[in-house]
């Protein structure tokens, strides 16, 4: 993307979010020069075209809401983290940062997980079942109706 694209997404956010949105924006450039760089669900994301698209060949996104900046990474859980950086145990495989200052930002612990993140390969990963205790519909089964109860019919006198 275009700096001016960049820009006419972050037009009506505080100055701060566009300080730490840019800061996290130069790291991951400069950390995985080769990655394509979109918008996606209002934010920035960045992907290895020639590993996949903005899931498979995901490296990281920047989302931004609620005065606050994260460095998501969909595949984080995967990603070995020395520095204990990575929150977010509630999903299944996304983990994230959060980004409070420009200078958070530019961590090389930052770099090191984005690294890591850019070398992960899916198509290597073996297929696996759902994670335990998730729902049918939370595993995209389409859910169904229970048998209807037979019941008697009673005849009031």
């Amino acid at each position: 993307m275009e700096d001016h694209e960049v820009r006419e997404l972050l037009r009506g956010q505080p100055p701060e979010i566009g300080r730490l949105v840019s800061a996290a924006r130069e790291v991951v450039c400069a950390t995985v020069p080769g990655a394509a760089e979109s918008r996606l669900w209002g934010g920035l994301s960045y992907h290895r075209p020639d590993v996949g698209g903005r899931v498979k060949g995901a490296v990281c996104q920047i989302s931004y809401k609620g005065g606050r900046v994260r460095l998501e990474f969909i595949h984080g859980v995967r990603l070995a983290d020395p520095a204990g950086l990575l929150r977010g145990s509630d999903r299944v495989s996304k983990r994230f940062i959060s980004i409070a200052t420009p200078e958070a930002a530019r961590r090389p612990e930052v770099a090191a997980l984005i690294r890591r993140a850019a070398a992960l390969d899916p198509t290597k990963w073996p297929v696996s079942p759902p994670a335990p205790g998730r729902s049918r519909r939370a595993r995209g089964a389409r859910p169904t109706l229970p048998p209807p109860r037979r019941t008697r019919d009673v005849r009031v006198s």
